[in-house]
């Protein structure tokens, strides 16, 4: 007989014993959506209700830099965590409306170049709102 008759019936069985093994960590750590019932769902809403109230009072009394940092995170994969650039340009030193010039024209779907196609839908989620956001944070970079 060759080892790999005997070799390969070894690893898909160890294999599957792995997998098996992990399923049921994960189970017995990881209890299933919807067992949470009763008192326990009580208290749930509770405390996602406090949780939603202390998120709208900070969101009130945010700067739009603060509210466009939050958002600059989707940006910063490919501009940089400081808007250094990366594999999309630098974007320290523009200023708030130029920002927002740019982002309107790519929700237009207008071509600035070579990479307009990636931020059309970047920009297509963004109101005008949010790119007066972004605006602010570039700029205080």
């Amino acid at each position: 007989m060759s080892n790999a008759k005997i070799i390969v019936p070894i690893f898909i069985g160890a294999t599957m014993l792995l997998i098996g093994a992990r399923w049921i960590s994960w189970e017995s750590n990881h209890p299933p959506i919807g067992k949470c019932v009763g008192d326990c769902y009580e208290a749930y809403k509770i405390e996602d209700a406090k949780r939603r109230e202390a998120e709208a009072a900070m969101l009130a009394t945010a700067s739009p830099a603060d509210l466009g940092k939050k958002l600059f995170t989707a940006c910063a994969a490919c501009h940089g965590l400081g808007g250094e650039g990366g594999v999309g340009p630098k974007l320290q030193a523009q200023t708030k409306d130029a920002i927002v010039s740019m982002l309107t024209q790519y929700k237009n779907g207008e071509t600035r170049g070579s990479q307009s196609a990636l931020m059309w839908g970047q920009a297509a989620a963004l109101s005008t709102d949010d790119m007066a956001n972004i605006g602010a944070f570039v700029e205080s970079l």
